[in-house]
């Protein structure tokens, strides 16, 4: 893996220098835009607007338009505009890992210590693992800051992007009707439908099917083929008794 960003955690006076590297990887399949014609690709290209010719990549830069006119911006603005931030994540408190909302969740990054004496980076691993805490910092990656939480998985610090309470928008203008009752025969039977289903969290049971089936079609067709799909019936609900749905879901489940 090559690392996107070296910097340091800081939290109080400790200075712990680390390397991000990005835990994430895409699943998806990778499509190249064609002509239908001809089957060549299709090259997009950097045009200047009023020239209409190609811009080479060292001749672009970036401009925020102000007054009705573009100022300039360069690398060096972007860490000026937080020079304190930029090379730095800056643990501001730590917060119950167990109350942040999923909704706030982005992106994930593996740290690494970069230095040969990692006793502090160890240090706030145990500690967080202990104390089921998480760090809630500030950092400034590709120009752009960000809030994000640090917190220990399997004896690695992890660092998660998250979002800005400003970037969640409001359900206000959902039709969710709050008044609804659930009788208590129905609510204690949705419980037990949850405790039969319940189990351990393991991801790594879960496979992107749809992009499996999706490449299986491709090698059929590559061959002259076409592809068996395996089609999925819904499941039919049986009238508009909720407690009746439930019962025959346990039912089911037992049944399985």
């Amino acid at each position: 893996m090559r690392s996107i960003w070296k910097g340091s955690i800081g939290f109080g006076l400790v200075n712990i220098p680390v390397k991000l590297y990005s835990a994430i990887e895409t699943s998806s399949l990778d499509f190249d835009m064609l002509d239908g014609r001809d089957r060549s690709r299709i090259r997009y290209m950097r045009v200047n607007e009023h020239t209409h010719k190609e811009v080479p990549y060292d001749k672009i830069v970036k401009g925020y338009k102000f007054n009705d006119d573009y100022v300039i911006v360069d690398e060096h603005d972007f860490e000026d505009a937080a020079p304190e931030k930029s090379k730095i994540i800056t643990i501001e408190s730590f917060v119950d890992i167990a109350g942040i909302n999923p909704m706030f969740y982005e992106t994930s990054y593996y740290t690494e210590p970069d230095t040969n004496n990692n006793k502090a980076y160890a240090l706030l691993m145990q500690a967080l693992a202990q104390s089921k805490k998480a760090g809630l910092a500030r950092f400034v990656l590709r120009n752009t800051e960000s809030l994000c939480i640090v917190y220990p998985v399997n004896k690695v610090l992890v660092v998660t992007r998250i979002r800005f309470a400003q970037e969640i928008r409001d359900i206000g203008d959902l039709k969710i009707d709050s008044d609804i009752i659930i009788s208590k025969k129905e609510l204690d039977m949705g419980l037990a439908l949850i405790n039969q289903y319940a189990e351990k969290f393991d991801v790594s049971k879960f496979k992107d099917e749809y992009n499996n089936e999706l490449l299986n079609i491709i090698k059929a067709k590559s061959k002259g083929k076409q592809a068996t799909v395996k089609k999925l019936k819904p499941p039919k609900t049986t009238g508009d008794d909720l407690y009746g749905q439930l019962m025959e879901s346990l039912k089911t489940k037992k049944g399985a």
